[in-house]
């Protein structure tokens, strides 16, 4: 397998606000992708992770909202078909690394997907589970986490990116 290159926020900002397509045909070449996805996921320590975060503008995700990393679940073409409840949930993302906000989100969600096989299936999920599939969800239509942040909010992350950058890069 290979990693995959995580777009990142501010400066991949374009990428990341593709509103991805339907997938119509799962074969082998989407299979080494989802697979590829996964291991990078993993690498980076995620829970998820949405193909238009890494370049792709089809509609899939992976996750493993798991405690030992274990039991991945892949979501192509996921609608939710169900929300009820709220919660507030503290966030972050793969492609914006290091910061973690409060985010506002539903408790329950039912979601319909395809897995890998291209077989239909129903998941119901609550807690991480449920932010996670909200989360890759929003990244396919574009959506960021922080889009539910105010502008001051949004401002000062923008600031701290671009402090932790500057302060990696002097080593």
């Amino acid at each position: 397998m290979s990693l995959m290159h995580v777009l990142q926020f501010p400066e991949d900002i374009e990428g990341l606000r593709t509103h991805a397509k339907p997938v119509e045909n799962i074969d082998g070449e989407l299979q080494t992708i989802l697979d590829n996805m996964l291991d990078t996921m993993y690498q980076h320590k995620g829970v998820g992770l949405a193909s238009t975060q890494v370049g792709i503008p089809y509609r899939f995700f992976v996750m493993d909202t798991s405690e030992d990393s274990d039991s991945p679940i892949i979501m192509i073409n996921p609608e939710i078909i169900e929300t009820a409840g709220d919660l507030e949930w503290e966030e972050g993302c793969l492609s914006i690394p290091g910061i973690y906000e409060k985010t506002k989100r539903h408790e329950h969600v039912l979601v319909r997907a395809l897995d890998r096989e291209g077989n239909e299936f129903e998941m119901e999920a609550t807690d991480l589970a449920g932010v996670c599939i909200q989360h890759e969800y929003d990244h396919l239509n574009g959506d960021l986490f922080i889009d539910q942040l105010s502008r001051l909010k949004q401002n000062r992350i923008r600031k701290q990116i671009q402090k932790m950058r500057k302060e990696a890069e002097r080593g």
